[in-house]
């Protein structure tokens, strides 16, 4: 959850948000059950003034609150009467950006509950009640400061990368879809790269317009940072972001490996998920985008040439990463022609872990609109929430909207 180091700070200054000018990100909000702490924290922390905000409550009402809000830098949660406080912060930092400061304050004193927090929860700072404006000045300012060392963990978001065995397998619509149900089903924070550079779709499936500043940002690895991110990064949603390009046919795009691993680093501190429409190169930006990926997400059709295509693929990840961690999606598993799904399990050597429908000329007239699919084609959702929950961790019924969500640490 925190991360107090130099690259951080330019991420503090700024967030990664709408071009048009996005509501200032709040610099600390406090959820505290207490007036005394509440006063004792405004008398210690006087140098946020206005960009801060203080309500009553705790860290459930806070998660509740953070579910539609924008994250602030510092989150200050109170999680005294919690009954399963480890659980409360689970679900906390699955509605945070990862590079959010979170401070606790509480009753427990026990040094192995402190350690807990703070070496494996990555919280900043834990606050004993009674707060005291002398612990505020002497323990936590420093910490929010950076003038001490980070003890916690540096949670990075989950990098997903979206692949087609060949192409019309659907991979696109796939990875666009599947950020924006992650960020409505799961309330977190996701921003889809797209970087296919010439013939990327991805902003025209959420109806939306791409320029040039991705292929700049990869070209020119200095001016990949925060602040160019801000403005190229484009809202689709209050928790999806999308990073993209449309180069020119008569250019020749030179992406390089430094500034794409520059770009990923910026957004999985700032994302809890980075959705990759990663083409099928297999050159040394692709083999880098894979490196980091969390899961690699493999997309199909029920055709020989396909099925080939994705078991070699298959076998290109397994080398790079020592086992299979793929995921394989068939997608259009009914279409007119297909091949029956024991002749697909036989040549995969396994079932795919997710079966995709197909949706015929209603997903070609959803692009055509530039409509979600996820919106304007009945049954689409319900068929793509087994990937969404696979790759978050979660259990359908929970991502449903249950309200007991065992969400896990982005990155862990």
């Amino acid at each position: 959850m925190a991360v107090d180091n130099s690259e951080h700070d330019l991420l503090d200054r700024s967030s990664i948000g709408p071009r048009d000018g996005a509501t200032q990100r709040l610099a600390l909000l406090t959820f505290l059950t207490d007036e005394k702490s509440e006063a004792a924290l405004q008398s210690g922390l006087t140098e946020f003034g206005r960009n801060s905000e203080y309500r009553r409550g705790n860290i459930v009402n806070a998660t509740k609150h953070l579910q539609k809000a924008q994250t602030p830098r510092i989150l200050v949660v109170d999680i005294s009467g919690v009954g399963n406080p480890i659980e409360a912060l689970e679900q906390l930092a699955h509605v945070c950006t990862p590079d959010v400061k979170v401070v606790v304050v509480g009753e427990d004193s026990g040094i192995s509950f402190y350690r807990t927090l703070v070496r494996d929860m990555g919280v900043t700072e834990y606050l004993q009640k009674p707060v005291t404006r002398d612990a505020v000045l002497q323990v936590l300012q420093p910490q929010l400061a950076g003038v001490t060392s980070d003890s916690g963990e540096h949670y990075a978001g989950k990098l997903v990368t979206v692949t087609s065995a060949r192409g019309g397998s659907g991979g696109t619509t796939i990875a666009a879809n599947l950020a924006l149900q992650l960020s409505r089903e799961t309330h977190s924070h996701v921003v889809l790269l797209d970087l296919h550079l010439q013939t990327g779709t991805c902003a025209l499936l959420l109806g939306q317009k791409a320029d040039n500043g991705l292929r700049t940002a990869l070209e020119q690895p200095e001016r990949a940072d925060a602040l160019f991110l801000e403005r190229v990064a484009i809202s689709v949603s209050d928790r999806l972001r999308l990073v993209a390009s449309e180069a020119p046919f008569d250019t020749n795009p030179l992406p390089k490996v430094d500034a794409l691993e520059r770009i990923l680093d910026l957004l999985r501190r700032r994302f809890n998920y980075v959705v990759v429409d990663l083409p099928l190169s297999g050159d040394d930006l692709m083999r880098a985008t894979l490196s980091h990926a969390r899961h690699r997400v493999i997309v199909l059709t029920p055709e020989i040439a396909a099925l080939r295509d994705a078991e070699r693929l298959r076998k290109f990840f397994a080398t790079m990463t020592g086992g299979n961690r793929s995921v394989t999606v068939l997608n259009r598993m009914n279409m007119p022609g297909a091949l029956k799904a024991q002749l697909v399990e036989q040549a995969l050597g396994e079932k795919p872990l997710i079966n995709i429908a197909d949706f015929g000329k209603l997903m070609v007239q959803a692009g055509n609109l530039g409509q979600p699919a996820l919106d304007s084609v009945s049954g689409f959702a319900r068929t793509l929430l087994p990937l969404t929950c696979e790759i978050s961790g979660q259990a359908s019924s929970q991502v449903a909207g249950a309200k007991s969500i065992l969400a896990k640490l982005a990155g862990r």
